[in-house]
């Protein structure tokens, strides 16, 4: 490990990067320029500025804010925007999708998630977003193997402004936002803060949620230098949707949530009140930048992240002995009903320091970062329906604790070279030192605690390098750009725990091969782009069917998968009064040879079933939409948008009965903004599911075996996205 840092601290001294801006005033939004593509970069990317996340419906979150961009997918749990929201990119989940915010990655170190539902209202606060698609630029965190998303809220407004929004909608949603700045003072300093706050009732039993975000920033820019403090906090208390509804029910009451389901004494159903989701998320950032001469820049930030939280959760008709509870008295049945919670705190501190430098022909950039992750998990009884009000010290006061801990160090060096004024070749060299350990004991040791796999005495230690090289050819308005890149992804805390206690060989990192081949145009009225990508994966990790010891799927490591596209968008300004907007994606996502594992009913063993080359889960072939914008006076625009999100397979067996139909919705907006001398007062609404359809967006499938007649057993469960539902904002700025 002091090797390891020695390497990193030498290839930082010695890497350049970070250029001085042509204005001091623009020093403190370089941090988040390295992960960036520029121009002349050879990747497939869409920028998304403030205004375009301004007009998007204030309750979604920041993945449906995104969805109408290429390729993505999005859908919400419960109903809303402001619950737990998903997106894949090119059918990739959102593990696969490097998630930064000024540089500074938000993907959890272990799962390698984002939780969306934590980080409420991102739209109001960040002033814009790069999404790039494939593996991008070499970014900090796991490696991006679908896409990355880079925020921003490095902003600083030379002029003191002020912004409240009231929000209104269907299922008791409401949502404040209020946000301001100081602007720049003569001496250089600035202040800029927003908080937010939103609940609804969700469309589905149990989806309201109650969040909180709050950001602040406080700075100052001299002659050549910028120091910036920034905090974030999210805030979420959420009924528990991630169960779905099985699709038996769901052709019942397709507004049904399981979760907290129980029974009294006389078969009357009741629903515990606290089957919810609760976490706190805070964020702190100290940026330096300096421009060291004319050409060269550097730039460090200090991140300290600090997440806490439980689900809490009611089970009928539980085995005691597998909560680690005994009852001396023997008075009590050998299972009852219970309530628990699952807990889980953690911090992450990292260092980022970069620096760059820029010629008018060459733009070199260079950094490291260094992180360190812990995250603990622990589980507490909360009550036992047997023991009435005389509830006993359970002699426990966790059933199971499993601790992590995570070092991530990593290193790059990027360089883009015009020899001449129409062509720059790239490169870009990346490299990533992970040392993860876990110990301790999982939620089910009670239960399989003859099995030592089920203490975790777990550590490994990864080294990945990868290289990125491209070249774009532009002339005008055209422009061509050829890249070719190699990334690891190490496994998640979940793929390795449930490995630990399955049979299955030790999972390794996945790698993945990225060709880029992308063309594009940009006129004042028209403009076009499109490109082809062929992404190949070795020991692509995923989800066979293949049981632990706990009944929990395990994911494998597959010798060969690709997903291969085309990805084509249009923009025509017809008449200055009339904007037509357009994309489509055409993919293949697909195994080499795939086979299934179906648990026998008792779990005692599994049935392989042979698929050969299928289909992967959750990646449609066909994603596309088509956005028509009138603005019929000032002031004044009227959008409406489809979506179509083609057939998708919950599972990896490409079986018609596990298949997801293609659906499209259609959106409509409104809005209209009216002058009041320094003021601005703007009203908006928002239609969403025009045409009622009543569709699910994603799903999750049960299996089991029968030896005994040699049948397969399957059920199918879904999460359904709401009918037609408005939403009315009112905004006032100054």
């Amino acid at each position: 490990m002091k090797k390891l840092l020695l390497v990193a601290a030498c290839a930082a001294v010695s890497a350049l990067a970070f250029a001085q801006q042509e204005k001091v005033e623009r020093l403190d939004s370089v941090v988040v320029s390295a992960s960036r593509a520029g121009k002349k970069t050879p990747v497939t990317y869409t920028n998304v500025g403030k205004d375009a996340l301004r007009a998007a419906n204030p309750q979604a979150s920041l993945p449906m804010a995104l969805n109408l961009l290429p390729s993505v997918v999005t859908y919400n749990e419960g109903g809303t925007g402001l619950g737990n929201s998903a997106m894949t990119i090119r059918g990739s989940k959102g593990s696969q999708i490097n998630v930064t915010l000024n540089g500074i990655t938000l993907n959890d170190a272990e799962s390698q998630e984002v939780f969306w539902v934590n980080i409420p209202s991102l739209t109001a606060l960040i002033s814009s977003v790069q999404v790039q698609r494939g593996l991008g630029t070499s970014a900090n965190g796991a490696g991006a193997f679908g896409a990355s998303i880079n925020m921003n809220t490095a902003f600083v407004s030379p002029d003191p402004w002020a912004r409240a929004e009231w929000s209104l909608g269907s299922y008791d949603t409401f949502i404040t936002t209020v946000s301001g700045s100081s602007g720049l003072s003569d001496k250089g300093l600035y202040a800029s803060a927003a908080y937010s706050r939103g609940s609804t009732d969700g469309y589905i039993r149990n989806a309201f949620v109650q969040s909180q975000s709050a950001f602040m920033a406080l700075g100052w820019l001299g002659s050549g230098q910028s120091l910036r403090f920034t905090y974030l906090m999210g805030k979420q208390r959420s009924g528990i949707t991630w169960d779905g509804i099985e699709l038996e029910q769901y052709e019942k009451d397709r507004t049904y949530n399981g979760a907290g389901e129980y029974y009294d004494d006389l078969g009357n159903t009741y629903y515990y009140p606290n089957q919810t989701d609760n976490y706190a998320q805070h964020h702190l950032q100290l940026n330096y930048t300096r421009a060291l001469s004319g050409n060269l820049a550097w730039a460090t930030t200090l991140n300290y992240t600090r997440g806490d939280g439980y689900d809490e959760y009611y089970k009928r008709n539980k085995k005691l002995k597998n909560y680690g509870i005994s009852n001396p008295s023997g008075t009590a049945p050998a299972k009852s009903d219970l309530t628990y919670r699952k807990l889980m705190d953690n911090d992450l501190w990292v260092l980022n320091s970069d620096l760059r430098y820029r010629t008018d022909a060459l733009n070199i950039t260079g950094g490291v970062n260094i992180s360190r992750h812990r995250g603990g998990h622990w589980g507490e009884v909360l009550w036992v329906k047997a023991f009435g009000d005389q509830q006993p010290d359970y002699g426990q006061d966790d059933w199971y604790r499993a601790d992590g801990l995570k070092y991530d160090i990593g290193t790059f060096v990027r360089a883009e070279y015009s020899p001449l004024a129409w062509l720059t070749a790239y490169a870009d060299l990346q490299y990533r030192g992970v040392k993860y350990t876990l110990s301790g004991k999982d939620d089910d040791w009670f239960e399989y605690g003859s099995n030592p796999a089920d203490i975790f005495d777990y550590s490994r230690f990864w080294n990945f390098f990868n290289p990125r090289a491209g070249v774009t050819v532009a002339s005008g308005p055209w422009k061509t750009y050829l890249s070719l890149a190699f990334g690891h992804r190490e496994p998640g805390r979940g793929d390795i725990k449930e490995n630990i206690k399955g049979d299955g060989a030790d999972i390794v990192p996945e790698k993945m091969l990225d060709l880029e081949l992308g063309w594009s145009y940009e006129g004042k009225a028209f403009s076009a782009a499109s490109n082809l990508y062929l992404m190949e994966y070795w020991d692509m990790l995923l989800e066979t069917g293949r049981l632990s010891s706990s009944g929990y799927a395990i994911k494998e490591n597959v010798p060969r998968a690709w997903r291969r596209g085309l990805e084509t968008s249009l923009s025509w300004k017809a008449l200055p009064w009339l904007t037509a907007d357009a994309n489509a994606t055409l993919s293949l996502n697909q195994i080499a040879d795939y086979t299934a594992y179906v648990p026998f009913e008792d779990y005692s063993d599994t049935h392989p079933i042979h698929y050969g080359k299928t289909t992967m889960l959750l990646s449609p072939s066909v994603v596309g939409m088509a956005r028509l914008s009138v603005v019929p006076c000032s002031g004044a625009v009227i959008a409406t948008d489809v979506k179509y999100v083609g057939k998708q397979f919950v599972d990896n067996s490409m079986r018609e009965e596990m298949a997801i139909p293609a659906y499209a919705t259609v959106n409509l907006s409104a809005s209209k903004s009216f002058e009041m001398g320094r003021s601005m007062l703007t009203v908006s609404a928002y239609v969403n599911n025009l045409l009622n359809n009543l569709y699910y967006a994603s799903g999750w499938r049960w299996e089991s075996y029968d030896p005994a007649s040699d049948t397969v057993y399957s059920g199918m469960g879904v999460y359904p996205q709401p009918p037609v539902n408005f939403m009315f904002k009112t905004s006032l700025s100054f």
